[in-house]
């Protein structure tokens, strides 16, 4: 059943032609979590946002809202557990650190925040798009294959792949958009991730932008670089456009 919950503040927006949005809570095998659902007016497909280190907050809703700008629908997920928003570096190095350790409940999580998402939009077509670890968990679920994606994008994000683990000659395309000032990973990093796709014959695009470090999309920090995010968010649009098709 498709259940699109239109706030009552937003009710004017929508009706002017733009986006509503809101908090959209959820639960994972009785797990509280907390969501984020932007919806876009004729929809053509669904973008999973999955959260750097710090936890789902106002900086993924904002691309959330970007993206329902774009014309798709867009739910931001939560891999902490509802609250769980560490502040410091450690908290966070501690949180991230428990789901890289524990890929079935990475896997698991992401496939529950999917299926709630298509929930709230009723979308099938979906592509997941995550931002530094949030990039790692989206490279997780191309290689694991716990959902049905039809595109895979990363901002920024960890590329390494796990003892243990392989990429399927059948994933998704993938999308990695990456700074060259980066040094987690670095442009070593790059180069070998892409030749492990190209072993399995993965289809991906590479961009690098100059003098970009980690991070450079995140509004405000010193690691912000306009013109790299700029020309990042255009990429990631014409990924959408190839994969969910064209927005009106």
């Amino acid at each position: 059943m498709i259940r699109r919950f239109v706030p009552a503040a937003a009710a004017a927006v929508l009706a002017a032609g733009a986006s509503f949005a809101a908090d959209t809570p959820y639960e994972a095998n009785g797990e509280a979590f907390d969501g984020y659902f932007a919806a876009a007016q004729d929809p053509k497909g669904l973008v999973l946002v999955i959260h750097d280190w710090d936890g789902l907050g106002d900086y993924e809703r904002k691309r959330a809202d970007m993206i329902a700008a774009l014309g798709y629908d867009a739910f931001a997920i939560d891999l902490y557990g509802a609250g769980v928003r560490p502040e410091t570096q450690e908290g966070r190095m501690e949180a991230m650190g428990k789901l890289n350790n524990d890929r079935p409940r990475m896997q698991a999580l992401i496939a529950a925040g999917l299926a709630a998402a298509r929930e709230q939009s009723g979308a099938e077509k979906v592509v997941i798009a995550g931002y530094c670890f949030g990039g790692g968990a989206t490279l997780e679920a191309a290689r694991s294959g716990v959902t049905d994606a039809v595109g895979y994008v990363t901002f920024h994000g960890l590329v390494a792949t796990p003892e243990g683990e392989s990429w399927p000659g059948d994933a998704a395309p993938v999308l990695v958009l990456h700074g060259g000032a980066d040094k987690t990973p670095d442009m070593e990093g790059i180069a070998g991730f892409s030749r492990e796709l190209e072993a399995a014959g993965v289809p991906y695009e590479i961009e690098v932008y100059s003098g970009a470090p980690h991070a450079f999309t995140v509004f405000g920090s010193p690691n912000y670089r306009e013109a790299a995010d700029v020309e990042s968010w255009d990429a990631f649009a014409r990924f959408l456009s190839r994969t969910l098709g064209e927005a009106s």
